[in-house]
């Protein structure tokens, strides 16, 4: 019976996973390689992730050099990063291209909280409909005669700590990210 909990939990832990690579690509002013994951290369007509072509290292803090093993796809890298919605151009030296990441203003670092507890909130709704819809089953389950009253406490006593432990989990993934954004 307990697989139900199970279920919840790898539900739940789905949800922080995806919340923690969302925030993972919201620039803060720091250089992240994280923020190159969306981005997408025209490699010989594959698209292909940039880690897959090149080497991504963090310099000065704020500055990104993307190395690409194949010096011939710098061009194709080049473009996708401005077409991509990074706001930022990248600098071509011939060898490697450098982001130089701005620092945020007080506005922006603002609004890029707002989106960050935006992403903890979702997640938190999410984890929550997850619990909700475990907890249906524990009742139909109960209503069906296939568990007993005392299982049902038993089962929801678990799935309220599973949970309780995810929305803390969150709470700490969002104060992390507004810590990282406010401390630029």
């Amino acid at each position: 019976m307990h697989e139900q909990v199970k279920a919840a939990q790898e539900k739940m832990d789905k949800c922080i996973n995806a919340l923690s690579r969302e925030l993972s690509t919201i620039r803060a002013g720091r250089a992240n390689p994280a923020i190159l994951d969306k981005v997408q290369v025209d490699y010989y007509g594959t698209p292909t992730p940039i880690n897959q072509m090149a080497q991504v290292s963090v310099s000065e803090g704020r500055v990104l050099v993307i190395q690409p093993w194949d010096k011939s796809s710098l061009k194709s890298i080049e473009k996708a990063i401005q077409a991509s919605d990074i706001g930022i151009n990248p600098t071509n030296d011939g060898t490697a291209l450098r982001l130089a990441f701005p620092q945020p203003t007080e506005e922006r670092r603002k609004e890029l909280v707002k989106q960050v507890k935006n992403d903890g909130e979702q997640a938190k709704v999410t984890i929550r409909n997850a619990r909700r819809d475990i907890m249906d089953k524990i009742k139909a389950m109960k209503k069906n005669s296939e568990i007993t009253e005392d299982d049902v406490k038993d089962l929801e006593k678990d799935l309220q700590k599973v949970t309780d432990k995810s929305i803390e989990a969150v709470d700490k993934e969002v104060a992390a990210k507004e810590k990282e954004i406010m401390t630029v």
